[in-house]
């Protein structure tokens, strides 16, 4: 067999950070045909980590349009507290930054317009950049005007001669997402301004290793992100961070913001207390990397043995949010619909599906009363204050809510 190769930098990935076995791609939600087919797909999910520029990466085991379709189910406007950040961060650029009618912005995956909504209410001119039909059009409906294209070297410049250069430039969640990170990233240098401003939002992979968050780990998530690894991806292609945010969201995000390298923008003390923070720990060090496995199979062990007793006891057992993030989880677990009875999520396009791998029957939230589940494990552990407040009812019958990372808890 021969050894992969760095999606960046090329060389050869010789390094195992940890090997998940094979999973479903975890946002393909079955319907009941495809259930009786037993037609369901699995692909190695296995994550490496470069010895040269500590990218660390899943391996190229599905197909983009295996993941990518589209109907494709993650829709941004369904998590309140996401649509909230995203209004702060409209108003914090805008005022920051000089944003009005002359500005252009923006944002790349736009998914259904949960961010440019709000500039275009402040009468700023924008731009969605997203690859699947369905989200797009939700975004054109909100007002948002929108493309439907993948954004890489080849579509920026074609991009930029039709609408113009960009003030601000925005990707969200979506580096990670990219399979060829470095012909996406010259895109941005394409189409922004001379002294335009871009911002990358993603999951810091220092996080992801202290707090054990390995089901953040799937095959739609090609990379796993450090300021370390992120800064070398983007001198490659004649760009530079200035500023950094670190922020609470999905479960410990970094805000990056960057520009050209000969604009004016100068480095902040945060960006420069960031990378002392990673060297510190170490992130620029292979050995670093190792004895990742063990921790994760503590946690899978600790869910288990909750399942076990839970069902000793007869209790029913169900689940709330239909994130990726916890298909990754139940299937490492080896949990089936006979350990879950059912799993709720606001989002229809998901519900009276079945989740891949496990086979979880999806309901609306509306149905937890009539499950009356004595115990309901958040797999969306970084919305768990937002769903247990919607789900406070639960505790009318004696509910509890179960957290799994980066231990089993049941909460007071």
């Amino acid at each position: 067999m021969t050894t992969p190769a760095c999606r960046f930098c090329g060389a050869p990935l010789t390094h195992t950070f940890l090997d998940l076995g094979r999973q479903p791609v975890a946002n393909a939600y079955l319907t009941r045909e495809q259930l009786d087919a037993g037609t369901e797909q699995a692909w190695p999910l296995h994550a490496r980590v470069c010895g040269r520029c500590f990218l660390v990466q899943v391996d190229d085991a599905v197909p983009p349009e295996a993941i990518f379709d589209a109907d494709y189910a993650y829709f941004s406007s369904f998590s309140a507290s996401w649509v909230a950040h995203a209004k702060r961060y409209a108003e914090a650029m805008t005022e920051r930054f000089g944003l009005g009618p002359e500005s252009l912005v923006v944002e790349v995956a736009s998914n259904d317009g949960y961010l440019l909504q709000h500039f275009v209410a402040m009468d700023i001119p924008v731009l969605g950049v997203e690859p699947t039909a369905n989200t797009a059009e939700a975004a054109r409906q909100k007002g948002v005007r929108s493309e439907v294209t993948f954004f890489n070297a080849e579509t920026a410049p074609q991009l930029a001669a039709r609408y113009g250069r960009a003030d601000l430039m925005a990707a969200n969640n979506v580096l990670a997402h990219v399979p060829r990170i470095g012909d996406f990233v010259a895109g941005f240098g394409r189409m922004l301004k001379d002294e335009g401003v871009l911002t990358f939002e993603f999951p810091h992979l220092l996080n992801l290793i202290e707090q054990v968050q390995f089901d953040t780990i799937y095959h739609e998530h090609y990379s796993y992100l450090s300021l370390v690894t992120v800064e070398q991806v983007l001198a490659a292609n004649g760009l530079r961070p200035f500023d950094v945010e670190l922020l609470p969201t999905h479960g410990g995000s970094l805000r990056l913001f960057v520009c050209h390298v000969g604009s004016g923008h100068d480095e902040t003390d945060a960006l420069r207390a960031l990378r002392a923070r990673e060297a510190a720990a170490g992130l620029d060090r292979i050995e670093t990397y190792g004895g990742f496995t063990p921790r994760v199979e503590a946690v899978r062990d600790s869910f288990q043995a909750f399942l076990r007793q839970a069902k000793a006891e007869g209790k029913r057992i169900a689940a709330y949010g239909a994130a990726a993030k916890g298909n990754t989880f139940l299937n490492y677990c080896g949990a089936t619909a006979d350990d879950i009875v059912a799993a709720f999520d606001a989002n229809p396009a998901k519900q009276n599906r079945y989740l891949p791998g496990s086979h979880v029957p999806i309901h609306g939230p509306e149905a937890v009363r009539e499950v009356r589940p004595d115990y309901v494990v958040i797999l969306p552990w970084n919305l768990k204050d937002e769903i247990m407040g919607q789900l406070d009812y639960v505790r009318e019958w004696g509910g509890r809510f179960v957290t799994a990372s980066p231990e089993t808890r049941i909460l007071p």
